[in-house]
């Protein structure tokens, strides 16, 4: 495992807590986000579609009453993107990490993508692309301003090895793969226009993970998918910016 890179004026004095969103924080990667940032210390803000059914999100809001804001956000609505920035507006003048987690692997939720040639639909790939290409797109557009007000900003979404063109021979899910392709492209797009406002934004691939998406023969936990790609996170600097990275900290095929 490569070792985290310290950006470059970096000082090794302990680091002020995080003001960190994570979307897509009820269960899998993000909930395991969440308690990594709050065992930090951090601030942390963890959005979900439906707060009432969270339950250990929830579990975790009540030990940490001042430290976890939970914040209802459905990345595929306009409207609930601006009602969770206007809650998490009132509380912070700027924020310092945002992690774009949230996503679907198919219109069945967890369960193993149906789409066939001869049976595909529009709506179920427009689906698909809005809630994890288009959807972390409009988040960090939101949350700019708090960005920009942020300290050492960075911008993170959750990609996938299957968002790599040049991985794929074959077997692929169709919506899926190419939803985070595309998330890949707007990510990169948006790293140079972030760049001038001082924001470091990178794609990660979080490996197989035994998560309800990733099925219980995945070989990665999520803790330990998440640890590595914490690792990672705390060692971006300005040179990476618009890359695409494994949990690991190697370079991922595009």
């Amino acid at each position: 495992m490569s070792r985290p890179r310290r950006a470059r004026g970096e000082s090794s004095a302990p680091r002020p807590a995080r003001r960190v969103l994570i979307t897509g924080a009820s269960r899998g990667l993000g909930l395991e986000f969440t308690r990594g940032y709050l065992e930090r210390g951090d601030r942390v803000f963890a959005a979900c579609r439906r707060p009432a059914a969270a339950r250990a999100l929830a579990a975790l809001a009540r030990a940490h009453p001042d430290r976890l804001t939970v914040v209802p956000l459905d990345v595929t609505d306009a409207a609930s993107i601006r009602a969770a920035h206007a809650i998490v507006r009132r509380q912070l003048d700027g924020l310092d990490l945002l992690i774009n987690n949230a996503g679907m692997y198919s219109t069945r939720g967890s369960a193993d993508p149906s789409e066939r040639l001869g049976g595909l639909r529009f709506e179920d790939a427009l689906l698909l692309l809005r809630a994890n290409a288009v959807g972390p797109l409009m988040v960090t557009q939101q949350f700019l301003d708090l960005l920009a007000a942020g300290r050492r900003r960075r911008v993170v979404a959750i990609s996938s090895e299957y968002g790599s063109v040049s991985a794929n021979t074959g077997g692929f899910p169709y919506y899926y793969a190419a939803s985070k392709a595309a998330l890949n492209m707007l990510m990169r797009s948006l790293a140079a226009e972030a760049r001038s406002l001082g924001i470091v934004t990178a794609l990660l691939d979080p490996g197989w993970v035994s998560t309800d998406m990733g099925g219980p023969d995945a070989p990665v936990t999520p803790a330990r998918s998440v640890a590595g790609m914490m690792r990672v996170i705390d060692g971006l600097g300005a040179r990476d910016s618009g890359r695409f990275l494994t949990w690991e900290g190697r370079a991922a095929p595009w």
